[in-house]
């Protein structure tokens, strides 16, 4: 397959985050996710980049969208794949992460792709075994692959990132799709706003070269590109705002508030979407939303990822 021209490796072994990737990662990650993009909308969406390599997801937390995402462009690239959930595993028994990878490990298993509840999980793990790692998401830490996605899919709608005006807009202190897109955005040239209530953005967003918003409008007349972030409910421990309707009425977007800006934006959600709460269905569904091409995106691009490390 070709190659980009200004970078053919990858200048890490793993993806447990964006901070750990340079510039030019980001761009090779993107430019080849552009090459597959092309394969699966083939009539033979499957190419044989991986058909030696094993790859393990192992999901300590429940996910629904990112595990399909990857399970099928493991598949897409001929990889042997295993599926380990934590719910009907021995963890349930006591066992340890470590213990629980290596054990997989000695299946001869080639990649783990993780998800666990505990932020830094996935560094512990590089430090421990010789696969490579994917991080699929560290508890309110990071989401690398979301971040690129979200990149590839602002790149094919815009035709660049550098110069942009990103709006990250909801809860931003629960999510891990916010910091990965603030370094992913920012180590490109983009212009990045997070905008919410007070209680659910951290003190220190502004310290990350952000500007800091509460009012959804202004955000929305600001950016070229607004992401709306789902609220966490799982993750919160205590009350952070009255009620979901409360939100909805100071936070939430509709279609209206679209049309009524000055210029067209770009809609986005890496989902599941509350809809009624941040989107209402008609914004949700509107010719502003990229949503179903951020889906489609993330196969791509995670087909990139899994295939640029498998080069390591």
């Amino acid at each position: 397959m070709a190659q980009s021209t200004h970078r053919t490796a990858l200048s890490v072994r793993h993806l447990v985050g964006i901070k750990e990737l340079t510039e030019s990662d980001i761009q090779l990650i993107l430019d080849t996710a552009g090459q597959f993009k092309e394969v699966i909308n083939r009539p033979i969406k499957k190419v044989p980049s991986l058909r030696d390599i094993t790859i393990a997801n192992v999901f300590f937390e429940n996910s629904t969208r990112t595990r399909l995402s990857f399970e099928l462009a493991e598949k897409r690239l001929s990889a042997d794949v295993v599926n380990f959930s934590a719910s009907g595993s021995s963890v349930k028994k006591g066992e340890t992460l470590l213990d629980t990878v290596n054990n997989i490990l000695a299946m001869k298993v080639d990649m783990v792709v993780m998800r666990h509840s505990s932020p830094g999980a996935p560094h512990y793990l590089t430090k421990h075994i010789k696969a490579n790692v994917v991080n699929a998401g560290d508890g309110t830490h990071e989401h690398p692959t979301q971040a690129l996605l979200d990149s590839f899919s602002i790149r094919q709608k815009l035709g660049d990132v550098a110069g942009k005006r990103v709006a990250i807009i909801g809860d931003i202190t629960h999510s891990r799709v916010a910091l990965s897109n603030i370094f992913c955005l920012q180590k490109q040239g983009a212009e990045v706003m997070v905008c919410g209530p007070k209680t659910l953005i951290p003190k220190h967003m502004a310290s990350l070269g952000v500007k800091v918003g509460h009012d959804v409008r202004a955000a929305l007349a600001w950016c070229d590109v607004a992401n709306v972030l789902r609220i966490q409910l799982e993750r919160q421990q205590i009350k952070y705002f009255p009620s979901l309707r409360e939100y909805s009425l100071y936070f939430g977007i509709s279609k209206q508030m679209l049309d009524e800006l000055d210029r067209p934006i770009v809609l986005m959600h890496p989902g599941p979407i509350n809809r009624g709460v941040e989107l209402t269905s008609d914004a949700a569904d509107s010719a502003h939303s990229i949503i179903l091409d951020q889906v489609e995106n993330g196969v791509a691009v995670r087909m990139a990822v899994l295939y640029l490390l498998a080069q390591l």
